[in-house]
């Protein structure tokens, strides 16, 4: 009898820490640079309203707990050509802006790309101890067949390419191979939407609810509210855009912790506990 007692509270132990270990996570989003550019809501939702103007933002996320300080995407250096296209304005350079959350470049342990276009993968240069994490079919595309004759290179940058191939050469890159992968305990990784050729989106457990980070996977609130996918040129699969819209919202408990990419709406939506920093609670 106390044998099975001592295995009953073994049992319960290691149930207890696995959970404590899945659900401290905290989830921060942070604004690092906007644009000047005036645009619309039509620009970024299919069908949206030419009269409904939108902030646009340039921002990464912060999952926090467990020991480690995970970003989501990596931002951009200022220097990077395709920013004067977006006229920056009220940038910050990603590892800077981290400071506001007390942390330095070093403290980053790990960085979950959703997809590889410049203004979420350049900044990866700047967090030499991270771990990156990339979808494999997006990685080789990236790399490879997007700069053949007759694909699409669009959104990418070389300098992009040629530091992702020095990191996959120095072993700091791993290739996720699919959908609905957990990838570190209490965060899983989803695709379908294919904003470029495999992005992914993350999902987080806190404990108290699920966040998703759908980085461009969802441009705008737009979209979410109206079910309607990236106005042209945002999706390689439009009504994979909307299906993967679909599963999001089953997957959380509240609507309201499925967070688009680029929508300014996020930082009045959430508690602000630092200047651009904004807690997803």
């Amino acid at each position: 009898m106390k044998k099975l007692a001592l295995l009953f509270v073994m049992i319960l132990s290691g149930v207890l820490f696995v959970h404590a270990q899945t659900t401290a996570y905290k989830v921060y989003a942070i604004k690092f640079a906007g644009s000047a550019l005036p645009f619309s809501a039509a620009d970024w939702a299919k069908g949206a309203p030419q009269t409904d103007s939108i902030k646009f933002n340039f921002m990464v996320w912060l999952i926090k707990g467990n020991g480690r300080n995970i970003l989501v995407d990596a931002g951009f250096l200022n220097d990077i050509d395709d920013a004067k296209e977006f006229k920056v304005i009220d940038y910050i350079r990603p590892d800077s802006a981290l400071s506001m959350l007390g942390l330095r470049a070093g403290d980053v342990t790990d960085i979950i790309l959703s997809h590889p276009h410049w203004d979420h993968i350049d900044g990866v240069r700047l967090f030499s101890n991270a771990r990156v994490w990339i979808q494999k079919d997006d990685f080789n595309y990236f790399v490879g067949a997007a700069w053949q004759k007759g694909e699409g290179s669009g959104g990418f940058n070389k300098r992009d390419v040629r530091m992702m191939v020095d990191l996959n050469l120095a072993g700091k890159v791993t290739l996720v191979d699919g959908d609905n992968k957990e990838v570190i305990p209490g965060i899983k990784v989803f695709t379908g939407s294919r904003h470029t050729f495999n992005s992914e989106y993350v999902l987080v457990n806190t404990g108290n609810n699920k966040v998703i980070l759908a980085s461009d996977n969802i441009w705008i609130y737009y979209s979410l509210d109206h079910m309607v996918p990236a106005s042209d040129g945002g999706t390689l699969d439009p009504a994979g855009y909307v299906k993967a819209m679909q599963r999001m919202k089953a997957m959380v408990g509240n609507v309201k912790y499925i967070i688009p990419g680029h929508d300014a709406q996020v930082f009045s939506k959430f508690p602000a506990v630092a200047a651009g920093v904004v807690e997803i609670k």
